[in-house]
């Protein structure tokens, strides 16, 4: 049964720059394409993404690398207590702070503000996750949304689990040429436009400081190397693309949010509170997406605690979901 604003408790006070829910108008169909290819047109002065077709190559070996790697950590000479460490901190880092509160809560949807300083280390943090800069993340992110599960979508669900978890980002990814229409406020930041060139190169001094810690605690250089870099990478990739895939086939969907999206609590557990996927449909500007009784989101709690500390200003919550802050 489908849950309305009517039936959820009312907002605690005290709280800033509330929002009701914003009921998904997503167009299916030949008007969505039409919507779609209006964005992916450069208006004067906008950068021009030149279009491609066909395969990516360039991600495809990449992933294949990066993933033969992950497997090469696994071998018994790379194992150590110092290594699981080091991979569960730098999923924390990459995956909560970077991609759940970094990328998608402040960057993608402004659910809340910090100050400058703080909102570029989330972003750093992203960029560590080697998703794409922020730039054409979250462009690509803001796209999804206004074209959820139609044609426009470059993860359609409808497509299949396997396209709407990886198999787009493979092929050319048309949305992409509608990312500067949908990121001006992240492009007037030159360190956005730095870190969105240069994400990848973060990885080379990381692996520095891994090796170097390997070396002197005895862990071993190159096996803190494989388990903070392609193995956590392949851990938070696949992660991640479950809230692509696995919560638009698998749970409820207790609001109306005009697409697919379902609350999966397997996929919150392991996304810190971003399995609640179709709460955040449907209130898509929220700071907190586990709102039911029962949700947790660990994202949230990590926002409610700067809050706290006076970091996090103009959080934003859905008056009709929102549950009394304890």
């Amino acid at each position: 049964m489908a849950v309305t604003p009517s039936s959820l408790p009312p907002l605690p006070s005290g709280l800033h720059a509330q929002h009701t829910r914003r009921c998904a108008t997503i167009n299916t169909g030949a008007d969505s394409l039409r919507r779609a290819q209006s964005l992916h047109r450069p208006r004067q002065g906008e950068a021009v993404v030149a279009p491609q077709e066909g395969r990516n190559w360039v991600v495809i070996g990449f992933m294949a690398v990066i993933h033969v790697l992950a497997v090469v950590a696994l071998l018994p000479q790379f194992w150590s207590l110092t290594a699981v460490a080091t991979l569960l901190i730098l999923y924390w880092v990459t995956a909560c702070l970077g991609v759940t509160i970094g990328y998608h809560r402040l960057l993608s949807h402004r659910a809340f503000r910090v100050p400058q300083w703080l909102e570029r280390f989330f972003a750093t943090c992203g960029a560590l996750s080697c998703q794409h800069g922020p730039i054409d993340w979250v462009g690509l992110h803001r796209h999804h949304h206004k074209f959820s599960d139609t044609d426009a979508d470059h993860h359609d669900s409808n497509k299949g689990f396997w396209w709407s978890h990886m198999g787009w980002m493979l092929e050319a990814v048309p949305a992409l040429a509608a990312v500067p229409r949908l990121t001006g406020d992240l492009a007037a930041d030159p360190y956005y436009r730095w870190l969105n060139k240069w994400f990848l190169a973060l990885q080379l001094p990381l692996a520095g400081l891994l090796f170097w810690i390997g070396t002197v605690t005895g862990a071993g250089g190159w096996a803190l190397v494989l388990w903070g870099i392609p193995l956590r990478l392949v851990l938070v990739y696949h992660v991640t693309w479950l809230v692509n895939s696995a919560t638009h086939c698998w749970g409820e969907a207790v609001h109306e949010s005009g697409d697919k999206s379902r609350n999966n609590l397997w996929v919150a557990l392991f996304t810190f509170g971003e399995g609640w996927h179709n709460n955040h449909h449907a209130y898509p500007h929220s700071a907190r997406h586990g709102f039911g009784p029962g949700q947790l989101d660990l994202t949230w709690q990590h926002i409610r605690l700067m809050r706290a500390l006076g970091l996090a200003t103009q959080v934003r919550l859905p008056r009709a979901a929102a549950q009394p802050v304890s």
